[in-house]
């Protein structure tokens, strides 16, 4: 499984997504995603483990 973290200008980390359709679809509500960067296997299954990658994202 593939996760991604999104990033603005200052690199905060902005969303976690788990296809680059939600990246896109965050892009088009307007939110300023400066980088996209996979995360390492060991992040993404600490985040599948914890909890849904959407739940990180307040617009979801």
């Amino acid at each position: 499984m593939t996760f991604y973290s999104c990033f603005d200008q200052q690199g905060k980390t902005i969303a976690r997504c788990q296809t680059r359709q939600e990246i896109e679809a965050l892009r088009r509500m307007g939110r300023p995603i400066a980088e996209v960067r996979q995360m390492r296997k060991e992040e993404a299954i600490v985040c599948s483990l914890t909890s849904s990658p959407s739940d990180f994202n307040m617009d979801y």
